[in-house]
């Protein structure tokens, strides 16, 4: 009874119900659709990333904002969705956990066994890993190939057991894979290939027991048709009898193509051209080893983010319709007063100025309207009033007014654009944003060489800001180099941090950013040098310009033995010109003009930056050289005209307001504004990274102060001394270049030579860039002189 009692009492005691997780049909049919529906948008926001990717990098950090939106096919939530997953994620191997959401959603709407699920989760989730840490082997940055994920866990591998064992260890997790998943061992090769051998022993026995060759049934779907018609056999498609049919010219004109004669006549048109036996090597280097890469020595180089530039809350085209109005208004007024009537008018806003484009009545003279631009100006009560008669290309005149309110450009907004990030220009620059608020992306190598001008202070040292960065955002370091030359010693000091990444200087020169005037003079000189050194490289390859020479040097038909290399472009820039013609005159001016005269093949280019545009400074030869023109605003029409062989640059409003022109017509650019810490953040971000050992070195010019150095001792002299003073006495020519084509030597050989022959009185002083006098005047005096000398 007692027991009775105590088990009633213990079986009232209440207990812990555990929580029912087992879901019902229902809910696993909408968990299921829901795990469905995520994977599919999770595959559509990965596979628009490579369509709108770049275009969507400026709005990630901008998702609070209901006003942005993204180019994704998803929007903002895609765009933040694909670039954890592909760029900052797995890379591509990311699609496979859209596939996995996929796959879960099917087992659970269907309520499959999860087991197998599961597993499909684990070895799923290696496979991402594998294939991001083998997609990251061949990236070279964080990129959509890898992404952040597998080029760290490269990166860190390779840091510690190399190229080789880190894709010794991928093969290892290939082979453990296929091990663990699918059950392969050594045998499942052996077999596989004896199988293969097997079954081509068979198709060959059975071939050879027909009597003739296997049928080729790869016909078109009308040839088919005809063939099942008329009931061919084999041997009647070899040798087809059929005239005694209704249609015989339909039938004859299908099975034709089956007759050996056809084949005959198709294998001797794909006979190949030969290939020399250069081509035939090259083509096996590049088959071995692929292209030569001129970037795999900074093979992990990074390109500055557009973080690192300024975005400005005033930027975008603002329109003040009252405005507008109102400067129409006053338009029309001011022209009626001349009897000036107007039949159309037409406003494009930019981010300075906007553009009225007026049609006048018929009979009304240009030069009319032309001659009313102080009035027009008068009437607006506007600085910079600037009247285009006509436009070019269109039969309309444009007025010119300056905003109210302008705009800044900033330099993230040209970078930022599709313009210039899908531009495949060898030296695209970003200059800023036209009238009609139009990205101006220019290509340097085709301008080839530029000039720029304007008073102090209208953003000269900005332009040229502005050219660099453009060059820094989308050239790697090895394919283009500057000579940066700045008199003021303050305008481009920040480039320093990237001395051993982008810069370009002479051996003995401690300073890559060239200040002192003697140094220019030698740089100049020097650059002069490197040129004919570069021609004396495209003549030896047969190649007219720079682009064509690297084309062939990476497709390895240039031995790098013979002295071929992948050649960078330079940019030489100098800042303030005006102050070099003070100083120095023509030994500044002479190299300047052959440079410009003949470096444009060889991918020299110049950027000259002068705050006094006058005829002494902007010569006719420099001007001759320099078609491609930005004129900042200047104090006066003559400037302008010094400038621009045109008016116009007197009447701009300052602040980056500027005039370019190509040679042809000329266009009002807002130039974008590159502040100097943005400049500071870009440079040390490049400086930062690893670099080459130093920077680019230009050939060694010995100037006139240092070229003196005569050897007196007959036994110091080089080997190569006789027969370099033959080969300069029978060209009659004293110049170090010659040496080093007819002897092949260095630069620096060839200079001591010289020196040497000066001392031997075969050659007369240094002058200047000319060659040398040659003081003997052939082979016979010069034995006599050695021979004199104990020779």
């Amino acid at each position: 009874m007692s027991k009775k009692k105590t088990k009633t009492k213990s079986s009232t005691t209440p207990k812990l119900k555990k929580p029912n997780l087992k879901l019902s049909s229902q809910q696993k049919f909408i968990f299921g659709s829901l795990l469905i529906i995520l994977g599919i948008l999770l595959c559509i926001s990965f596979l628009s990333f490579f369509f709108t990717g770049k275009a969507d990098q400026s709005t990630l950090t901008e998702l609070t904002t209901r006003t942005v939106k993204a180019e994704n096919w998803l929007n903002k939530l895609g765009a933040w969705v694909s670039d954890l997953f592909i760029t900052r994620g797995f890379g591509i191997a990311s699609f496979i956990f859209s596939g996995l959401l996929f796959i879960s959603g099917i087992y659970i709407t269907l309520d499959i066994n999860k087991a197998r699920l599961r597993k499909h989760w684990i070895w799923g989730t290696l496979i991402v890993i594998w294939l991001s840490i083998f997609f990251g082997f061949f990236a070279h940055k964080y990129d959509a190939l890898g992404g952040t994920i597998g080029f760290e866990m490269n990166t860190f591998f390779q840091d510690y057991i190399g190229i080789i064992g880190t894709s010794l260890l991928l093969l290892f997790g290939l082979i453990t894979y296929m091990a663990i998943r699918f059950g392969v061992t050594g045998h499942t090769f052996v077999n596989l290939f004896s199988k293969a051998k097997k079954d081509i022993k068979d198709d060959f026995a059975s071939d050879s027991d027909s009597g003739y060759a296997p049928l080729d049934n790869d016909l078109t779907a009308e040839a088919e048709d005809i063939k099942s018609a008329f009931d061919l056999s084999a041997t009647e498609v070899v040798e087809p009898t059929i005239k005694n049919y209704s249609t015989p010219k339909v039938a004859s004109n299908e099975v034709k193509i089956e007759t050996p004669e056809s084949d005959v006549a198709i294998e001797v048109e794909q006979i190949a051209e030969e290939e020399s036996e250069t081509d035939n090597l090259s083509n096996k280097l590049v088959e071995d080893f692929g292209q030569f890469d001129p970037t795999l020595e900074l093979s992990k180089y990074q390109f500055p983010p557009l973080d690192l530039l300024k975005k400005y809350d005033s930027e975008g085209i603002t329109i003040n319709q009252e405005e507008l109005e109102e400067n129409k208004n006053k338009i029309v007024e001011t022209l009626s007063n001349y009897s000036i009537g107007i039949s159309n008018i037409k406003a494009t806003i930019g981010p300075t100025v906007t553009l009225y484009e007026i049609v006048p009545n018929a009979g009304v003279r240009i030069s009319k309207i032309k001659n009313l631009e102080d009035d027009i100006a008068l009437s607006l009560a506007a600085l910079g009033i600037r009247i285009i008669a006509p436009i070019p290309g269109k039969g309309t005149i444009g007025i010119e007014v300056p905003n109210k309110n302008a705009t800044i450009v900033s330099m993230r907004s040209v970078i930022a654009s599709q313009k210039f990030q899908k531009s495949d220009m060898e030296l695209p620059i970003a200059f800023g944003k036209t009238i009609s608020n139009e990205t101006m992306v220019v290509d340097l190598a085709k301008m080839p060489h530029l000039l720029m001008a304007g008073a102090t202070g209208q953003g000269k040292s900005v332009g040229l800001n502005a050219v660099l960065t453009s060059l820094l955002y989308k050239k790697h370091p090895a394919e283009v180099k500057f000579v940066l030359v700045d008199p003021k010693k303050v305008e481009l000091t920040l480039f320093n941090k990237i001395e051993r990444h982008y810069l370009a200087k002479l051996p003995d020169s401690e300073e890559a950013i060239i200040t002192d005037n003697t140094k220019v003079i030698n740089t100049l000189n020097s650059l002069c040098i490197e040129m004919d050194n570069r021609y004396e490289m495209l003549k030896n390859a047969m190649c007219r310009n720079i682009k064509e020479y690297n084309e062939k040097f990476k497709a390895r038909k240039l031995n790098p033995n013979e002295g071929h290399q992948f050649l960078p472009y330079i940019v030489l820039v100098v800042d303030e010109f005006a102050d070099l013609i003070m100083t120095a005159g023509k030994e500044v001016e002479t190299p300047i003009a052959r440079l410009a005269q003949l470096a444009r093949a060889i991918g020299i280019h110049l950027i000259i930056a002068t705050q006094r545009p006058s005829v002494n400074v902007i010569t006719g030869i420099i001007k001759a050289n320099f078609p491609a023109r930005i004129a900042f605003r200047v104090t006066s029409k003559i400037d302008s005209r010094t400038i621009l062989d045109n008016s116009g640059a007197d009447q701009l409003i300052g602040r980056g307001d500027m005039l370019f022109t190509q040679g042809n017509e000329l266009t009002r650019i807002q130039c974008a504004f590159v502040d100097t810490p943005e400049v500071e953040k870009v440079t040390e971000f490049i400086g930062s990274q690893k670099a080459y050992p130093d920077a680019y070195l230009l050939p060694e010019y010995v100037g006139e102060e240092n070229g003196t150095s005569l050897d007196i001792d007959i036994a110091d002299r080089d080997k190569l001394f006789r027969e370099a003073a033959e080969v300069i006495v029978t060209a009659q020519q004293g110049s170090a270049s010659l040496l080093q084509r007819k002897l092949k030597l260095g630069y620096n050989r060839a200079g001591r030579l010289i020196d040497q022959l000066e001392a031997a009185g075969i050659v007369g002083p240094f002058e200047g860039s000319k060659a040398r006098q040659v003081l003997v005047s052939d082979l016979v005096a010069l034995d006599q002189l050695l021979a004199n000398e104990g020779q």
